[in-house]
């Protein structure tokens, strides 16, 4: 009974100090990503040290948000990003060599929790409690469904009028099946907020997505003839030429050994040429600007501190008194 009666206050003492607030908004910012395609002369490098900046793209969306408390809140969210990258942008020889491109459209559907981890509610100390201002970390769960897309070179010349094409039914690694268009990822990362006039919030987030898969690029293992009938499939494969091969080695530091054409074939069973990483998954990343509209509680600790916001007849405004 002692126990019961302990968990009772605890929980009433969480909906005293709580608002009860709801708060709903828009996101709008930029993506990247790291994968096999990206750095600059080295190898594999992990976060951002392996993205190019010149393929950020944009990213945006809308949440809902719920405060159990000061500290603890819940969020539901549904993200747009675009993601890209070329090995062109790259000085790495075996990678500028390999001469890979794609893009990648991904909408995501998620939750998580987020934890206050510092918060002032009164910035510049005037008494109005407006503005005040969070800062907190997240962590969560999403879904979310993918196309890496891809463009057709010839010797170097964009084909097709620049026309971007679906990389997954082709199977550009010779899988039998296709990897699948739906994920899982693993959002985090922190954000903060401004509320003004315990109504409208202004923040910013930046957040890494995890996931499960190395097919973001549509790179992942060896070289391998598309398993596809289609003959477009064939023509994008390998991207490759030998005036680019010849450029790179005349450009090499004298240290780097040459690279040629037989590094990014396919030949059989016994000799494939590397394509990609497959150690390693593909990740994303988005740093997104939030703009909210709080829905005020109905909570008797909300009314008797926030009620004046209502400006109803014979209330007045003052300077809190300390």
């Amino acid at each position: 009974m002692k126990k019961l009666l302990v968990i009772f206050v605890f929980l009433s003492s969480l909906s005293a100090s709580a608002q009860y607030a709801w708060d709903y908004g828009i996101k709008m910012g930029a993506a990247n990503y790291l994968g096999d395609i990206g750095g600059k002369e080295l190898t594999r490098r992990d976060f951002i040290w392996d993205m190019h900046l010149l393929s950020t793209r944009y990213s945006g969306g809308a949440y809902g948000r719920y405060k159990f408390s000061k500290r603890l809140a819940v969020a539901a969210h549904f993200d747009y990003s675009r993601i890209t990258d070329t090995d062109r942008l790259t000085t790495n020889p075996a990678r500028r060599g390999r001469n890979m491109n794609f893009r990648n459209n991904i909408f995501e559907l998620g939750a998580r929790a987020e934890v206050t981890i510092w918060y002032d509610n009164d910035v510049g100390n005037r008494g109005y409690y407006n503005p005040d201002f969070k800062m907190y970390l997240f962590g969560g769960v999403s879904g979310y469904y993918h196309n890496p897309q891809g463009q057709i070179y010839s010797n170097g010349e964009l084909q097709y009028g620049g026309q971007w094409f679906d990389l997954r039914p082709w199977k550009t690694e010779g899988q039998e099946t296709e990897y699948s268009a739906l994920g899982l990822a693993i959002p985090a990362g922190v954000g903060m907020y401004f509320t003004f006039n315990k109504e409208w919030r202004v923040g910013m987030e930046f957040s890494w997505r995890t996931t499960f898969t190395d097919y973001l690029d549509d790179i992942s293992t060896v070289f391998n003839l598309p398993n596809s009938d289609d003959p477009l499939a064939r023509e994008f494969y390998s991207q490759t030429y030998q005036g680019l091969i010849t450029e790179i080695n005349t450009t090499n530091d004298p240290d780097d050994p040459d690279i040629s054409l037989n590094d990014f074939r396919y030949y059989d069973e016994d000799q494939r040429s590397k394509r990609g990483d497959p150690t390693n998954n593909d990740s994303f990343l988005t740093a997104q600007i939030t703009v909210g509209k709080v829905i005020r509680g109905r909570s008797n600790f909300y009314k008797s501190k926030y009620s004046y916001l209502k400006n109803r007849a014979g209330v007045r405004r003052s300077k809190a008194k300390f």
